[in-house]
């Protein structure tokens, strides 16, 4: 099939290889991310060493763009395939090649700034945990429900494997049965994850922003301070469509802007943050000085309707054991005082600042609880925002718990004890809010009306 053919009927062959798919898994892996209005990034990794092609036009269109990367094990044979001089919002096929393998795929690209498109984004995290991996014969099934709903692109919160965890087999598919402790480890468990055909179905469907939680390093772990973290970051670098800027090449805080509807800032909860046994105070940090104020000043000024904000540990959702590793503290009316951990006084200053700076419209994105959550907050007078949780894709279930009061919270929805992912559907209307569950049947809905 030509590129010619590919978007007329790329939607239903995708569709078609994620409900009837072969048993055996695909031999060249595809994922496209990092897309803006005129650039993104395909990722590809081969069986082998050796060329990698890409091939890529608009819909309807002859290829009008091809490139090529050298796959190398040094990287694994994963390569990563920069594209621009592309039109917003226009919906791209493209075809990648190595030797006589050839995969196809689509994506969409950003609107301009200025553009009020309509824009559908899912999101969730957490697959693979809890001996909940691959099933023989039909693999992450909520992936197929995924491809469904035909997003522009997908937010992929965080625990994208679970690398300090093993998975036996049976009854899963064979090849995670282990801890990672060294860079092949690592390497395998992303490897396991993504060539998994539910998974590849939705990458070659759409597009993908994926950021880095606990687990794909140690559960609970703190940067500066953990010996795995510089060989865990350097997989998940190699596996994800994530082109760091040359002078802080291991950045994975990141914005895209998504027309005049949304811009999306991602975080990092992991790489400057202080141990979560520290006190909280002024001296602790999740985020770390500077990417706390990119964050403050592109809140501040953007121009954009809806300020989504991806961090893949809660707001008011207490986590960890013997130290906090959410934000919160667990303060409730039951324990006003909660724990002496967690990150509240840095997440006090965020939410000061958006105060102060009269920023109106913003959501929090969240995954790592293993539950669906929809969150208001209204910490100070004239000030509201959302936190949305969804997860796991595929993990161990949680329920919904006493929320820390910090932020003055008020529970619209809360469920546990099935897989699930979150949908947002931003017009100029509004911002539709969907949580769907594993064969995608609607579990919660409701509609936020811009403040102006």
């Amino acid at each position: 099939m030509g590129l010619v053919h590919v978007l007329a009927a790329g939607a239903c062959l995708v569709l078609a290889g994620a409900l009837g798919r072969a048993a055996s898994e695909p031999e060249l892996l595809v994922t496209v991310g990092e897309v803006t209005e005129r650039s993104a990034v395909v990722w590809a990794r081969p069986p082998g060493p050796g060329p990698v092609s890409l091939a890529l036009g608009p819909g309807g269109g002859v290829a009008r763009q091809s490139v090529r990367a050298e796959a190398q094990p040094a990287t694994d044979f994963t390569v990563k395939l920069g594209i621009g001089d592309l039109a917003p919002a226009t919906r791209y096929g493209y075809r990648v090649g190595w030797e006589t393998l050839e995969v196809e795929g689509a994506f969409a690209t950003a609107p301009e700034p200025e553009a009020a498109r309509p824009v559908t984004l899912l999101w969730s995290g957490d697959l693979g945990g809890g001996d909940r991996c691959r099933v023989p014969g039909s693999g992450y099934p909520i992936f197929d429900a995924m491809v469904r709903r035909q997003p522009d692109f997908f937010l992929f919160l965080g625990d994208t494997v679970y690398a300090d965890q093993r998975c036996p087999a049976p009854p899963n598919v064979p090849g995670a049965d282990f801890r990672a402790r060294d860079l092949g480890g690592f390497r395998a468990k992303h490897r396991y994850n993504r060539a998994d055909a539910t998974v590849q179905a939705l990458f070659r469907a759409t597009s993908v922003y994926a950021v880095w939680d606990d687990h794909e390093v140690r559960n609970d772990f703190a940067g500066p301070s953990e010996p795995l973290m510089p060989v865990g970051r350097r997989a998940f670098l190699e596996y994800w469509p994530i082109q760091p800027p040359a002078e802080e090449p291991g950045r994975l805080y990141r914005r895209a802007r998504w027309g005049r509807l949304a811009e999306l800032f991602i975080l990092d909860t992991r790489q400057y943050r202080t141990d979560n046994s520290r006190p909280d105070g002024p001296d602790k940090t999740m985020l770390g000085a500077l990417q706390r104020e990119w964050l403050l000043a592109g809140l501040a000024g953007s121009a954009a309707v809806w300020k989504l904000v991806a961090s893949s540990v809660s707001l008011s959702i207490p986590t960890g054991r013997h130290a906090r590793d959410s934000w919160a503290n667990g303060s409730t009316r039951f324990d006003p005082g909660g724990s002496p951990t967690g990150f509240e006084h840095e997440l006090g200053v965020i939410v000061e600042e958006l105060a102060k700076r009269r920023v109106r419209n913003v959501v929090w994105l969240v995954a790592d609880v293993h539950r669906a959550e929809v969150i208001r907050h209204a910490p100070r007078p004239g000030l509201v925002f959302h936190e949305l949780v969804a997860g796991p894709l595929s993990a161990s279930h949680g329920g919904p718990g006493w929320l820390d009061e910090t932020l003055r919270p008020t529970r619209l929805y809360g469920e546990g004890g099935f897989d699930n992912f979150g949908e947002l559907r931003i017009a100029e209307a509004g911002l539709t809010v969907r949580i769907l569950d594993a064969a995608g049947g609607v579990r919660f809905e409701t509609t936020l009306t811009p403040e102006p």
